[in-house]
């Protein structure tokens, strides 16, 4: 009975202990963060971005945007792209075997015929069947590579093989940029004089519900869905609180997907994008990474808190299940590929802090979180629980989680301003109050279940169907 008893307690402040652990790493995070937030608004009240629009050594950048089945909206999207504020800039929009009229619509749309270009191979993607150009002088920066179908990864590297930039932008093709987005982001690769940046990450915001007109954001609102609308307070988190620091330590391990900038010959001499995971965005930062330590050469990744692009966030219950496996199955890829990495001092920061961090407190979790659940339904079922302990655990973690969206809430209200609306504040409030509850068992469940399906041999994205965003002004 003792040793039972001490089991109990042992296991008990094992769960105590990593909770408080995850507390503090947050907040430690939300405190650099927003300093470092507050520093670079102050800064950049201060730059004339016109500047770097006219300097002849800002470096050409290649816009690379893959489609699928993108024909409702393609021709539009391709229009925000092209109207973006860069003095050296091409647009590469990638047909990834699309069987709906995706090609046919940029084809019509832009008067494009196609060019007897020679591609040479630098990173592995499968056959390209054509490259368009257009006969008109006003978009000779827009090309159009048809090929077959390989995936998003297989896409983006077909990408890498046809641009001419020195840099490289990969984005989702859905998504709406702000204007001035590129000359924000290229800041870092023209002021930095001691290492090499190779990639840089911006913040991600959820337009859900915003008004869209011609591939531009003409008015912020914030979604009617509770679905989305936890989602943009989760993004709000992740981006402002998170990311942030980890840049200032030089240790962010993720560039989204949905906007990115890389150093295009540090991406080919890492091999471009892996074919073998879903995860394709994470695993190629830690790819290059652990390549770079591995040559002992001086580098960062990057990373700018302004809102400069805007994307579809899920509107259903099963299909932000769907995303959120995805994402578990390729963290967990990625930490298995590089595991090598995993606290070796020889890969630094990336070693000794950003792979344990993503390994304990971002796939594991979830995990932990999981096993407290039925360790506590273990007690209760025994009559072995404390129910004041208990109750004062549950309320300080739900206390600290609205805290911290509370936190995320306000660095957003004090930098940015994205949400004016007294209406849309008071909502995110309520969300700060009620996505702990109903929001977050289901982001949990749904990692579960990637975990799941990573050891039985998962591989697919599964559908994820898109609303879309094109909206007239109201």
């Amino acid at each position: 009975m003792m040793l039972l008893t001490l089991v109990y307690d042992w296991t008990t402040f094992v769960f105590l202990f990593y909770a408080l652990m995850l507390m503090g790493i947050y907040l430690a995070s939300a405190v650099v963060s927003y300093r470092s937030i507050r520093n670079h608004v102050a800064e950049s009240s201060f730059i004339d971005y016109r500047q770097i629009l006219t300097s002849p050594l800002a470096p050409k950048i290649s816009i690379i945007a893959p489609a699928y089945n993108e024909a409702l909206n393609i021709v539009d999207n391709a229009k925000s792209l092209l109207s973006l504020e860069y003095s050296d800039f091409e647009v590469v929009i990638v047909n990834d075997g699309s069987k709906d009229e995706t090609l046919q619509r940029l084809l019509e749309g832009y008067n494009l015929e196609k060019k007897p270009v020679a591609v040479l191979e630098k990173v592995p993607c499968k056959p390209i069947r054509g490259i368009y150009k257009s006969r008109d002088r006003a978009v000779s920066h827009l090309t159009v590579v048809d090929k077959m179908n390989g995936g998003k990864s297989d896409a983006l590297n077909a990408g890498i093989n046809v641009c001419t930039g020195r840099l490289i932008a990969c984005i989702d093709v859905d998504c709406v940029l702000e204007r001035d987005a590129l000359l924000r982001m290229i800041k870092p690769f023209l002021q930095e004089t001691d290492q090499r940046v190779i990639a840089i990450g911006g913040v991600i915001r959820l337009a859900n519900d915003c008004e869209i007109s011609n591939g531009r954001l003409l008015k912020v609102r914030m979604p009617r869905s509770f679905i989305v609308g936890a989602q943009v307070l989760e993004y709000m988190r992740a981006f402002l609180l998170s990311r942030v620091a980890w840049a200032k330590a030089n240790g962010l391990l993720l560039v989204s997907g949905a906007l990115g900038i890389f150093e295009k010959e540090t991406v080919i001499e890492a091999g471009g994008y892996s074919h073998e995971t879903v995860g394709e965005d994470m695993e190629l930062v830690m790819r290059m990474r652990r390549m770079m330590e591995e040559r002992r050469e001086p580098y960062a990744v990057r990373y700018i808190p302004d809102p400069l692009c805007w994307t579809e966030g899920p509107s259903k219950w099963q299909i932000l299940g769907r995303q959120r496996n995805r994402w578990t199955r390729g963290l967990m890829d990625s930490l298995k590929f590089h595991r090598r990495m995993f606290f070796n001092p020889n890969y630094h920061v990336t070693g000794m802090l950003s792979m344990p961090y993503w390994f304990f407190y971002e796939w594991l979790a979830p995990v932990i979180e999981t096993a407290g659940l039925a360790f506590t339904v273990y007690l209760i079922a025994f009559g072995k629980i404390n129910y004041t302990f208990f109750f004062l655990l549950v309320g300080a973690v739900y206390a600290f989680s609205v805290f911290l969206s509370s936190l995320a809430i306000w660095t957003d209200q004090k930098t940015y301003l994205q949400y004016r609306r007294f209406n849309d504040l008071v909502r995110l409030v309520l969300l700060a109050l009620t996505e702990p509850i109903f929001y977050h068992p289901f982001i949990v469940y749904s990692s579960i279940r990637g975990n799941i399906d990573y050891f039985r041999g998962k591989k697919g994205w599964g559908t994820m169907t898109r609303q879309g965003l094109s909206k007239p002004a109201a």
